[in-house]
């Protein structure tokens, strides 16, 4: 029963290394897989320097997008359960084991960490927009979810596999979810911690990435 973790990482110095060992931290047989997409902020020495025996790390010889790290990801995996961990610190690691028991539960075939539940807290326009378009997913796909964006989407390999994911950005979070439901996957949420940077911090999401994430949406459901 190993999770196979996958890492996209892109300059993110100052937390890879504490997000890696908070992952080593959680009790469940796992492999780590760091994607890293052509950092220039000496991420990749850092990785470089890394020794752990569960731990591999890809380099990407140009900058691909995050959905590029998770294709390259998934083709290295080999464990039977695979899950994405961001490289900064807004999630934390040890909310696997609850998505890991709801799939064991057999709640669904996908499994949502949501972040936006009673005990959210952080900025509001994120918030709203991803209300908006996670509406918008509902709507268009026959869904009904808190939080189509979250980073933390746990599925069965094969499964994974099976949805030809060919996303280079950040609408592999939307591809995910959009083939799921095309292929009437069950989906279940189980709220998590969440821990939002603010744009000072490195938050890297803008009010134009919403208008071209809605754009997606509507493509995947046309697609």
């Amino acid at each position: 029963m190993m999770l196979s973790v996958i890492v996209p990482v892109y300059n993110e110095a100052k937390t890879i290394k504490q997000v890696i060992d908070r992952i080593i931290a959680v009790p469940i047989e796992k492999e780590i897989i760091v994607v890293d997409d052509s950092s220039t902020d000496g991420t990749d020495k850092i990785l470089r320097d890394l020794r752990y025996d569960n731990l591999k790390v890809i380099h990407h010889s140009s900058n691909r997008g995050k959905g590029a790290a998770v294709v390259t990801g998934i083709s290295q995996a080999v464990g039977e359960y695979v899950i994405v961990q961001d490289a900064d610190l807004e999630y934390d690691p040890a909310d696997f084991l609850k998505l890991m028991e709801e799939m064991q539960k057999g709640a669904g075939d996908l499994i949502l960490g949501a972040r936006f539940t009673e005990k959210y807290h952080g900025m509001s326009i994120p918030k709203a927009g991803n209300r908006f378009l996670t509406g918008l997913m509902n709507i268009l796909f026959g869904v009904k979810l808190n939080d189509c964006f979250t980073c933390y989407k746990l599925m069965r390999r094969q499964d994974l596999l099976g949805l030809a994911l060919g996303s280079n950005s950040f609408d592999i979070e939307i591809e995910i979810v959009a083939k799921a439901a095309k292929k009437k996957m069950r989906i279940a949420e189980v709220a998590v911690s969440y821990n939002p940077r603010t744009y000072q911090e490195g938050k890297k999401i803008r009010i134009i990435d919403g208008i071209w994430a809605a754009l997606r949406i509507f493509k995947f459901r046309l697609s």
